[in-house]
């Protein structure tokens, strides 16, 4: 049974928002710092692909194990809420070209699709099981 009223969905939802806040300090929020090759003079980052692998399986673990407890539909807009919000906050504080804004769009597509299918997967395959 999944939570969608009652005490348990608020406090799910509260945790979920959390969590995801949580993932983004663990994996990106702490790394503000740029590459410049120079050679090129070209800048690159903040983030190496090995921070934003680990931050979106940790992302998709945290969405699977959410969808089992929570209703799907109020998983992705928690996750993707909190995550984008999170994000951007980080961004706009380090770009001044803003191109912040293009980057948070993309994000917030991304948790959404991504939030959906995984916690709604989790969710179809928890109720397989259980019946």
């Amino acid at each position: 049974m999944t939570a969608t009223t009652g005490r348990r969905a608020p406090l799910g939802a509260l945790f979920l928002a959390v969590a995801t806040v949580g993932v983004w300090l663990l994996w990106l929020g702490w790394d503000t710092g740029y590459t410049v090759d120079p050679e090129t003079d070209s800048r690159s980052g903040p983030y190496e692909p090995w921070q934003v692998i680990g931050c979106v399986l940790t992302l998709a673990l945290l969405a699977a194990l959410a969808g089992t407890r929570l209703s799907p539909w109020l998983v992705a807009p928690v996750m993707t809420v909190a995550f984008t919000a999170a994000w951007s906050w980080g961004a706009l504080s380090s770009d001044d070209s803003g191109l912040w804004a293009v980057g948070a769009v993309l994000v917030l597509v991304g948790m959404a699709v991504g939030s959906t299918l995984v916690s709604l997967g989790a969710h179809r395959l928890s109720r397989r099981r259980a019946g």
